[in-house]
């Protein structure tokens, strides 16, 4: 085993893949449109799945409402050796940097969702009360999600409920075979499973 030396730093990089850098998102999305939104996230997936750039997941955080996207994202872990660098986390990350705001709500784009092209994982049911979205709408479902050989951590049944509690919406299913399908294509490709 090769000896690490530790260097203490002061700040933490995760950076998008260069080609969604690229990317030519649009910055007005068709208003109340959660498939045209999910469409998005889908392709985003697929293309990271086709770049070879990280696990097959998107991810953007808008207003619905208005139809103003305010950030994109795909799923990092393995090139970014960053195993909280999901795609629903980029997003949310994005955004808080992009208002200048860790809570969503208070900025002046609220109300905003969080459009992922899968139910979140443990760790992002985790951060989505505190990231102060008001809803997620998601495409694939866990089950999908475990059945391309995922761990999705220990979730809550009653997930939605909790959510819903906190008063964040929770619309499921929305172009849900497509999302599914990159999925069981990323298992496919023999592109790693990553789980612990």
């Amino acid at each position: 085993m090769r000896d690490i030396m530790y260097k203490q730093t002061d700040s933490i990089r995760v950076s998008l893949p260069d080609w969604l850098q690229r990317y030519d998102l649009p910055t007005q999305m068709p208003v109340n449109d959660m498939e045209a939104a999910m469409s998005l996230a889908i392709h985003l997936s697929e293309l990271n799945v086709r770049h070879r750039t990280g696990g097959p997941f998107g991810a953007l955080v808008l207003n619905l409402n208005h139809g103003q996207l305010i950030s994109a994202a795909v799923n990092c872990v393995e090139a970014q050796c960053c195993s909280s660098a999901h795609a629903e986390i980029m997003a949310l990350s994005l955004a808080q940097q992009r208002m200048g705001q860790w809570n969503l709500a208070e900025t002046q784009y609220s109300p905003l969702t969080l459009i992922t092209s899968c139910e979140p994982c443990a760790m992002c049911l985790g951060a989505i009360p505190w990231s102060g979205v008001s809803q997620i709408v998601c495409g694939a479902t866990k089950a999908d999600a475990e059945s391309a050989g995922f761990d999705e951590g220990a979730r809550p049944n009653a997930w939605k409920e909790a959510l819903l509690e906190r008063g964040i919406d929770v619309v499921t299913e929305v172009c849900r075979a497509p999302a599914a399908k990159v999925l069981q294509e990323y298992a496919e490709s023999g592109q790693t499973i990553y789980n612990p």
